[in-house]
């Protein structure tokens, strides 16, 4: 062969060879991975970012300062299951299928039907790898809601909250498969898998931390959505009635020689473990060479709880906010939310943004180029993200709570009020903007302002068979 022709055939091939490692990049630059952290009643304050004094977030504080930290992101609703149901539907409480947390007993209502549509559902239409490790608390198995039929390809974890509340259970669920641990009950519900350990050997969210690191580094060479979805810091109920120490963990750690009780220091463990394992995370991705192409989002599910017999007054998780977990005061409501993705995200940046968990759906469609589907609840804040101006905004955002005799709240603008009982009680009226404590009710110098509000709570609430007040 002619030196020029040789020439020429081996440029052609080069090219030929590079062409699908180009469009290869391109595709993953326009499709980052995307690695979603949900802890499990963690307050707005438990952070440091966020003014928390006494327990070590370090790791945490740095991705808020390599990030982007918000100050007025809610969470779906103010207990675990309806906030979860919200995030993945972008559905607000008015009419996400998924209310409230049932129990134990009725778990068919805390099942999300076929026809509701999920984030993991759109990640999988744009060709990423799923999966969800943690707590799901929307489907059993054999049930429409399970994971695999959501749009996650694996699942490992809890399926529901009482069986999450178990720190050393004697299993996890892989799929729709029972995986043994080494871990023997004390008390333990053989059916729902919620009680204690007598004799304590495997950390279930350790192990669920192991398996989530291992499904990354098993599908690191395609686009990728984990849902992290811990159980750190939520108490184990059963434990706090059983034992009296509901903040289980496997050591105190840097707290051990504090003089504090141990349920304190339990507490205080459980949130600097986990956010020790958001800094073996973000060490892996830096590892790996998927850093800058990977949007980190880290949350809470709710506010802070007063379960495990702890002292929470001595942390202030709440962070100054009125409230804790089951109130739509601001500290039921109001949680940590900080994003990082390097090159697109300006580091050190601070959102005041208005938004809530049901923003996720839309946010994902268009971070993925999707249509977002109709009668969702759903503004995306990709451009908040991306220090953009054209940031859309809410109307209003809503929330219900069944529970203790039922409420409703609703914020629009700086205007938030609250409705209790739901539907037909008194509302409460609050200026955010000059009461962020909410302790200055001025319902009754603003006639209008609640007039205004009971149509937005009246327009939003839609009855649902399934979802009825309980005291």
């Amino acid at each position: 062969m002619p030196r020029k022709k040789l020439i020429c055939g081996l440029l052609l091939a080069l090219l030929l060879g590079a062409a699908p490692f180009n469009l290869s990049q391109a595709q993953k630059a326009q499709s980052p991975n995307v690695i979603f952290i949900l802890a499990d009643d963690l307050g707005y304050g438990d952070l440091g970012s966020y003014g928390q004094k006494l327990i070590q977030t370090p790791n945490l504080d740095k991705l808020a300062a390599d990030g982007m930290r918000f100050t007025q992101m809610y969470a779906g609703s103010t207990v675990c299951a309806p906030s979860r149901a919200v995030l993945m539907t972008g559905k607000h409480m008015g009419h996400v299928s998924v209310r409230g947390n049932a129990g134990a007993g009725n778990m068919a209502i805390q099942t999300l039907p076929k026809d509701e549509r999920t984030v993991a559902e759109v990640f999988k239409n744009a060709g990423y790898q799923t999966a969800l490790f943690g707590k799901w608390g929307l489907g059993e198995i054999g049930s429409e809601g399970h994971p695999n039929k959501k749009g996650f390809d694996e699942f490992f974890g809890f399926l529901n909250q009482s069986h999450a509340h178990n720190y050393y259970p004697s299993f996890l669920v892989h799929n729709s498969t029972r995986v043994p641990l080494r871990n023997v009950p004390a008390e333990e519900n053989k059916e729902v898998g919620s009680g204690w350990a007598k004799e304590k050997v495997d950390y279930a969210p350790d192990v669920i931390f192991d398996r989530a690191m291992t499904w990354l580094d098993q599908n690191r060479s395609k686009p990728f959505f984990l849902y992290f979805a811990t159980t750190l810091p939520h108490a184990n109920n059963e434990a706090s009635r059983g034992t009296g120490n509901g903040q289980e963990v496997p050591d105190f750690g840097i707290y051990k020689d504090k003089p504090w009780s141990d349920q304190d220091k339990g507490q205080a463990a459980m949130i600097t473990r986990l956010d020790t394992q958001v800094g073996k995370m973000m060490a892996w991705l830096k590892r790996r060479g998927l850093d800058r192409n990977t949007l980190v989002v880290f949350t809470s599910d709710n506010g802070p709880h007063n379960e495990g017999k702890h002292h929470p007054e001595m942390f202030n998780p709440s962070g100054g906010l009125r409230g804790m977990k089951r109130a739509l005061y601001e500290g039921g409501v109001r949680v940590p939310f900080i994003a990082r993705w390097p090159g697109k995200i300006k580091a050190g940046s601070v959102s005041d943004h208005i938004g809530y968990f049901g923003d996720v759906m839309a946010t994902v469609c268009e971070l993925t180029g999707q249509t977002l589907p109709s009668g969702l609840d759903s503004i995306s804040f990709l451009p908040a993200l991306l220090g953009k101006p054209n940031q859309a905004q809410h109307k209003y955002i809503y929330f219900e709570f069944y529970e203790q005799g039922g409420r409703q709240s609703v914020r629009f603008g700086n205007w938030k009020a609250i409705r209790q009982p739901m539907l037909t009680g008194k509302v409460e009226l609050f200026d955010l903007s000059k009461d962020l404590g909410e302790t200055n009710n001025i319902a009754d110098a603003k006639p209008d302002i609640v007039k205004q509000a009971i149509a937005l709570m009246n327009e939003a609430h839609i009855d649902h068979p399934n979802w009825k007040v309980r005291q």
